[in-house]
């Protein structure tokens, strides 16, 4: 095999499978050539060069950032193929596709180069953002160019001194008599911060007005461009917007990150977007849907490094069976000793199971959109609970998939030989992007679970059982149904038991475990998308559907018991976090 390759022939059926057998998208004659589309310009123009961007990332000379040459291309064909635009209304430029769908082309992207297809990624999630807050005006000067891949986006949240404690940040915004504010501070970790690669930098950015009241209650959203524009919107001078320096990363090597000093030597000039001290919540809105998007590519750099061993463990030939009593025979092909298989199960348990949570997801983002009033008021109440768990599991998995691809390969896989070293280091990013893993915890047991009392969690929990006990009249998946309902069960009697401490008070201690909360109810929804998929399969005499139907059987007997340890340790409110001595450590 082609070291450097990514095997990428199963990836449309994957596609066509769960957005269409197992989700049942409407379209299928219509979006499949344009997902066909999407893998092909990935293989060609992406991935070829995905070591490259890794092995030289970018420079800062005193006066301009320099990229690999190769990415400035690459990101041009992706935008004249229309796919920044493709989930926006025909009206505002897009092509109208379902976000479903987007997704899915977004994925081959993620799997080929994730640090090119980040440029995009933000880009199109800026340009929602102004989609949804922007005024009429914003969305002509601002998103549309960003929709032609002219403009590119950032969001500048994250400051030196604050990284997701937000009601902290320092940035100020001094209102202008011409309407205008200047922005007077700096901002770290600013993903495709400076570069050459468009016209101008769309800098979505958190700061705070004179009358801001404390904490996240008094922040506000700005557009800042890297140019003044004009009236028609063409870039003209630089804004007073600087560069610091680069962050050197371990992974995501391709994407600059940047500190931004803005108005430090000239003012930094940027229009409110939305209204005053209400920013975070619009910023939610570019946030969410990018955490949903890390979780897709926490999945797919997962799938990456899953299909590049799977492909290795048939080509090499090493050792032979146990029960094999001449030395003499052949070795046989690594894929046929136990061990290997298991790794390869895991693996692909874990990353296509991801990849079904995040497009489930993308589908109850078309319902909010284009859905009756029940199925905006479910989407709402689903995309509450499955956020933080879209983002967190699959950023949680999808290393511990690559760490398994390594594994496969032994001695091979850590050399940089072969790619799934570099995924392993692109996907460890994961955990942090959007909000740490442990933030994402504390948002769902502390807030997502609570909300309504409990309204989004029984709804999901309700699916989940509706789905088992539907399912589990099939003998082939009777076994996963039954032990779905049980750890559904677990579930609610977890969430009240740590319900009833936060009502009475004992808050640090029903929230000291909101990862182990967080990993155990991804877990049994994993589960679910794993037993739906299998449901998609029954019957269907393919290696492919049997292969499905084999790891929902894998994930029930060697992944969902994980669940009723984590539950345990929740029920009887563990405290050993909390009471550890500081000295102790």
């Amino acid at each position: 095999m082609d070291p450097s390759a990514i095997p990428f022939e199963t990836l449309l059926d994957e596609l066509d499978f769960q957005l269409h057998d197992v989700l049942g998208v409407p379209g299928r004659e219509e979006h499949l050539p344009l997902v066909e589309a999407a893998i092909g310009l990935a293989t060609s123009a992406f991935a070829p060069h995905a070591a490259t961007v890794d092995a030289h990332e970018p420079t800062f000379d005193g006066q301009r950032v320099h990229l690999p040459p190769c990415i400035a291309p690459a990101l041009q064909a992706y935008a004249e193929a229309g796919f920044i635009a493709a989930p926006f209304p025909e009206d505002d430029g897009g092509l109208g596709l379902p976000y479903a769908v987007s997704q899915a082309m977004i994925a081959a992207f993620q799997a080929a180069d994730p640090s090119t297809s980040a440029y995009p990624f933000l880009t199109a999630a800026a340009a929602n953002l102004l989609r949804a807050f922007g005024t009429e005006d914003q969305k002509r000067r601002l998103m549309q160019p960003m929709l032609e891949g002219r403009f590119f986006g950032t969001m500048a949240l994250s400051e030196p001194h604050a990284g997701s404690s937000l009601g902290d940040l320092r940035m100020r915004a001094i209102p202008q008599e011409d309407g205008t504010h200047h922005l007077v501070g700096d901002k770290m970790w600013i993903s495709g911060g400076e570069h050459d690669l468009s016209e101008t930098i769309v800098h979505l950015v958190l700061a705070r007005l004179p009358d801001a009241p404390p904490g996240v209650k008094g922040i506000s959203l700005f557009a800042v461009t890297r140019h003044h524009l004009d009236a028609d919107g063409n870039p003209g001078a630089r804004n007073g917007v600087e560069l610091i320096g680069l962050n050197h990363k371990m992974g995501y090597r391709g994407t600059v990150n940047t500190a931004l000093a803005f108005g430090a030597s000239a003012p930094a000039v940027g229009e409110l977007v939305g209204r005053p001290h209400e920013g975070l919540a619009a910023m939610f809105h570019m946030m969410n849907e990018a955490r949903i998007g890390v979780g897709l590519g926490a999945s797919m750099i997962g799938w990456a490094g899953y299909r590049t061993s799977l492909a290795y463990a048939r080509d090499r030939r090493q050792g032979r069976h146990p029960d094999e009593r001449d030395p003499t025979s052949p070795p046989v092909a690594i894929l046929e000793h136990a061990d290997v298989r298991r790794m390869l199960l895991t693996q692909k348990v874990l990353v296509e199971g991801g990849l079904a949570l995040s497009l489930f997801c993308a589908t109850l983002v078309d319902d909010l959109e284009t859905g009756t009033a029940a199925e905006q008021e479910r989407a709402k109440a689903l995309l509450g609970v499955l956020t933080p768990i879209a983002k967190a599991w699959p950023s949680e998995q999808g290393p511990r998939a690559n760490d398994l691809a390594i594994q496969v390969l032994g001695g091979a896989g850590y050399t940089r030989d072969h790619p799934v070293e570099r995924h392993y280091r692109d996907n460890r990013l994961n955990p942090i992007h959007e909000g740490t893993n442990g933030v994402q915890g504390l948002d769902l047991l502390g807030r997502k679970v609570m909300r309504d009392m409990g309204a989004g969690l029984r709804l999901l929990l309700a699916e989940i059982q509706a789905s088992a006990t539907k399912h589990r009249t099939h003998p082939a998946l009777e076994e996963t149904g039954r032990a779905l309902e049980h750890a559904a069960g677990r579930v609610a009697a977890v969430s009240g038991t740590l319900g009833m401490a936060a009502a009475q008070g004992q808050v640090r201690l029903s929230l000291a475990n909101a990862t182990e909360y967080l990993h155990m109810v991804g877990h049994v929804v994993i589960g679910w998308m794993w037993l739906e998929q299998a449901a998609a399969s029954v019957g269907r005499d393919t290696p492919f559907h049997q292969g499905k139907v084999h790891a929902a059987r894998f994930f029930t007997r060697y992944e969902l018991p994980r669940i009723h340890r984590q539950a345990d340790l929740l029920e009887r409110l563990d405290d050993t976090t909390l009471t550890m001595p500081d000295g102790g450590f």
